[in-house]
This record gives structure tokens, C-alpha cells and sequence, in this order.
């Protein structure tokens, strides 16, 4: 009996090794010239999404700009008062270029998930077996919390916009261009898509030993406080209202990463 298990663990061991020299086999049969091929036709796949999201993007450009403009204050423009229109551009080109701007960027998301897709695409021959099946997941909550980030985003925009427009109003004649707007609008929306993708970096970085939950639950306290230094440093505008919702974000994505780095991490050293 005890020959007959020996015998099938040996079987067992010989499958595993033959399944791993297959695996190693695949990988090194692309030479670097099949790489940088495979990495360029993937690249030009996601262009073609974003110059496609961009397109749609650009034929609803003025709900798009509607919706952009409504956290901004009626006094940004006193000219606005007697037009209707709360913004102004200062030049020939400014205002198409501005319509770019904003079709380019809500392109690019709207061809997120293509650019996720595309990235898992490429890196996956290089992913052992059971670190492909974390692939899917990792794409989808990508997609969600980046949705999330810009959805906070847009929320918090409004306070910091008051608050600039309104600061020296006693002072100066408001009169806010399109192209300070926009830009504005479009930085502070992709940088909270940015933090909420925070995560999954560090999960990242726990998978390939950089970091260790351990370390985030040992330095939580201190991380925290950090974390809130910096919300109410990095915001703009003086309200009192963008640092806290910022701070609670990062603390909240800070226990998130905890409990990322617990399901994904410590499951693929146990299969390992």
C-alpha cells in the first residue's frame, strides 16, 4: 500500500515538473523581436479604443460639458451672468481645443477597460497557472475602484472650485477660461482614479514581496495619520470638507489593501 502511494506522489511530482518545463517552454520560445511585436499590436489595440471612446465622446460633447460645468459657482463669470455662459476663451483655437481635451480624457476612460484587458493580455504567458486565475479579478475590481475614484471625484470637486472662485471675488473680476477649467477638472478627476487604485499596487507589491500585510498592520496607526496629513495638504482650496473626505478614502483604501493582500496573497503561498 505504502508503494502504491509512493508511487503515485512520484506521478503526481513528474506531471507537475512536466507541467512547469511547458510553461517555461512557452515563455521562452517568444523571441524579444515576438515581445515587442505582441506589445505594439496591443498598444495600438487600446489607441483604437480611446480614439473610438473619444469619437462618442466628442458627439455628446455638450451634455459632457454641462455636466462638467455644473459644480462651478455662478460668480466664476461675471460676464456669465448676462450671457448664459459661465466660462470664456481667450483664444481662436481655445475652444476646440477644449472640446478635444475633454473627449480625449473621457475616451481614455471609457476604453478602460480595454487597456486592462489588453495589459492582462500581454503580462498572462508570463503567469504561472495559478496565478492567471487572479487575472480576472484583478481587471474587474481595477475597473471598479478607478469608477469609484473619478465618481468621489467629481463629488468632491465642487468644494475646492467654490472655495478658488470665491476667495479673491471681492477683490478681482472673476472670469474663469475654459482652459484653466477643464485642465483643472480633468487633473483632480483622474488623480482620485489614480488613488483608488492604490490596492491593487500594493497587493502587487505584497505578491511579489516588496510589502506584507504584517507591515501595514503594524504601522496602521502611523500610516493613518500620514494618510490625513496629506489629504489635507494635497487638496486644493482651503474647505474644510475635500481633506476629510479624502482622509476618509485613504484610510478606507488602506484596509482595503489589508484585506486584498489576505485573499490573494496568502492563498496563492498556500497553493504554492
Amino acid at each position: 500500500m505504502a508503494n502504491k502511494m509512493d508511487i503515485q506522489d512520484q506521478l503526481a511530482m513528474l506531471n507537475s515538473t512536466s507541467q512547469q518545463d511547458e510553461d517555461d517552454e512557452g515563455l521562452a520560445s517568444m523571441s524579444l523581436v515576438d515581445h515587442l511585436e505582441e506589445l505594439r499590436w496591443r498598444i495600438f489595440k487600446v489607441l483604437i479604443a480611446i480614439v473610438i471612446g473619444s469619437t462618442i465622446a466628442f458627439i455628446y460633447r455638450n451634455l459632457l460639458i454641462k455636466f462638467l460645468e455644473a459644480p462651478l459657482p455662478d460668480t466664476a463669470n461675471i460676464l456669465g451672468l448676462k450671457t448664459g455662459h459661465p466660462l470664456v476663451v481667450t483664444g481662436l483655437t481655445e475652444g476646440f481645443t477644449t472640446y478635444l481635451l475633454i473627449s480625449m480624457v473621457a475616451g481614455t476612460i471609457l476604453a478602460l477597460p480595454v487597456l486592462l484587458y489588453q495589459t492582462w493580455a500581454f503580462i498572462a504567458p508570463g503567469l504561472y497557472e495559478h496565478e492567471k486565475k487572479h487575472a480576472v479579478p484583478f481587471v474587474f475590481i481595477g475597473l471598479v475602484l478607478f469608477v469609484v475614484g473619478i465618481t468621489l471625484g467629481y463629488i468632491v470637486l465642487r468644494y475646492p472650485i467654490q472655495w478658488l472662485v470665491n476667495f479673491a471675488a471681492s477683490s478681482f473680476t472673476p472670469l474663469v477660461t475654459a482652459d484653466s477649467y477643464f485642465t483643472f477638472v480633468a487633473v483632480f478627476i483622474l488623480v482620485f482614479g489614480l488613488i483608488f487604485e492604490l490596492p491593487l499596487i500594493l497587493t502587487f507589491l505584497a505578491k511579489v514581496g516588496l510589502v506584507s500585510k504584517e507591515t501595514l498592520q503594524t504601522k496602521r496607526a502611523v500610516s493613518h495619520v500620514i494618510m490625513w496629513v496629506v489629504a489635507t495638504f494635497a487638496t486644493p482650496g482651503a474647505d474644510p470638507y475635500s481633506p476629510i473626505i479624502l482622509g476618509i478614502a485613504m484610510s478606507f483604501l488602506y484596509e482595503l489593501t489589508i484585506i486584498f493582500i489576505h485573499f490573494f496573497v496568502k492563498q496563492e503561498t498556500i497553493e504554492t
